[in-house]
């Protein structure tokens, strides 16, 4: 696909996810709140499907922008093209944006890339401490029990790591627990057990692919903080069903608690790529183990319903804007781009015999800027000049007719005067 219809394409994809996501979080704020006192499951739900949506709703954005280019042969939809059209008049936000579309996404796909090299490292780091043998044996055993009392078929393979500060669950398949050799060696076994039992109620729900979902969300869309804050209540809310997981299968939420209490003491790296156990915020998720508490409803809750209404009526504005801003542009032909235009070659036939005349030619041009086709509308007199000057004419690029600021197929025409010197 041309780089003229996609750049626009992806660019005002971009710049519309900026209200959409503001939406969705909205919304989704308002859902937690009302399902504040409910249980962390149903919170969780409304949070990845909230995720899912900033996902699905830009992808569908920018199949229907593609499909309405296609079907007017290449003219980009919702915006002027910024490569090709028009200048926009930049006094109103959507003109500035038009005008800026091709850095927004030179600039995204370089964060995104950056990102996505991130998480390709952070696998490649999991894949090979998972790929070690096997160090103890003891708590090997000691989680292959735990695991058949949770109805887990899978191998959960155990893998004591240097240098690792928490204990954290990667794989779905070959799930595989990386526990830090300091806790091995220096927390009491059966505080060490409890932390094992949260792990492993990620391996039992599939925690880690949802997991890895996020970061793929997190790296497509890492410009907007609605994705990055629902991201963040996927993973707390997690962290609670896990809590609950592990102390139903311990029968004491107090030793969990107790577990959690001995890592808030210390120092913790968070792993994106794997589910860790100290996810979340541990004060709270101590105090809900020990004493849940139903949870009020504060002045702050009226907050995201004022932000809904903002952005209903930022939407509004922007839609009038942006309709009134195509509007406004004039229509306008198609034109050739000299500075990349050659001298057509002068056959050596017509050189020598010193034929002359002025050829008029029309092309069309379609939205990328390309000659399509041509015709001869007057000769030079001479069918080898007229055939000389098309072939060398049909070489430039143009800039496309535009209709409303948007790149369109059209005809234009030119001469070219065959001059002896």
């Amino acid at each position: 696909m041309n780089a003229s219809v996609l750049v626009p394409a992806i660019g005002w994809t971009l710049v519309h996810f900026l209200w959409q996501g503001a939406l969705i979080a909205c919304a989704t704020a308002i859902g937690l709140t009302v399902l504040r006192n409910a249980r962390p499951h149903a919170r969780y739900l409304l949070a990845c499907s909230a995720l899912l949506l900033c996902l699905v709703w830009p992808a569908i954005d920018l199949w229907v922008r593609l499909a309405e280019t296609n079907s007017m042969g290449g003219a980009m939809t919702g915006a002027p093209a910024i490569t090709y059209g028009p200048a926009v008049n930049t006094a109103n936000l959507v003109g500035y944006f038009a005008n800026k579309l091709g850095l927004i996404v030179a600039l995204w796909a370089a964060c995104a890339l950056a990102l996505a090299l991130r998480m390709a490292l952070g696998l490649l780091w999991i894949g090979r401490m998972a790929g070690r043998n096997a160090n103890d044996r003891h708590w090997q055993a000691r989680i292959d029990q735990m695991a058949a009392r949770f109805g887990i078929t899978r191998d959960v393979r155990l893998r004591v790591v240097d240098g690792l500060a928490s204990p954290i669950t990667a794989g779905w398949w070959r799930p595989v627990v990386l526990v830090p050799a300091a806790l091995v060696s220096g927390m009491p076994p059966e505080l060490l057990e409890a932390l094992l039992a949260h792990e492993l109620a990620h391996v039992r729900r599939f925690d880690y692919l949802v997991n890895l979902g996020q970061n793929v969300v997190e790296t497509l869309l890492f410009y907007h903080p609605a994705v990055w804050w629902i991201s963040n209540r996927i993973r707390t809310e997690r962290e609670q069903i896990a809590d609950d997981l592990a102390a139903r299968m311990l029968g004491e939420p107090r030793r969990l608690a107790l577990a959690l209490s001995e890592l808030e003491r210390l120092q913790f790296s968070t792993h994106h790529l794997a589910q860790a156990a100290n996810g979340g915020d541990l004060m709270s998720r101590i105090k809900r183990l020990v004493r849940p508490q139903t949870q009020a409803l504060k002045w702050k809750a009226a907050l995201p319903v004022v932000g809904l209404a903002a952005l209903c009526i930022g939407l509004s504005a922007c839609a009038t804007a942006e309709k009134e801003t195509q509007a406004t542009l004039p229509d306008t032909g198609a034109v050739a781009k000299f500075s990349s235009c050659a001298k057509p070659v002068w056959p050596q036939e017509d050189l020598a015999a010193n034929h002359e005349g002025t050829v008029t030619l029309q092309f069309l041009v379609d939205a990328s800027g390309t000659a399509k086709d041509s015709r001869l509308v007057k000769s030079s007199g001479y069918r080898s000049l007229d055939e000389a000057a098309r072939e060398g004419i049909a070489k430039c690029q143009f800039q496309p007719a535009t209709k409303n600021g948007k790149p369109v197929e059209g005809w234009m025409q030119m001469q070219y005067v065959w001059v002896a010197h």
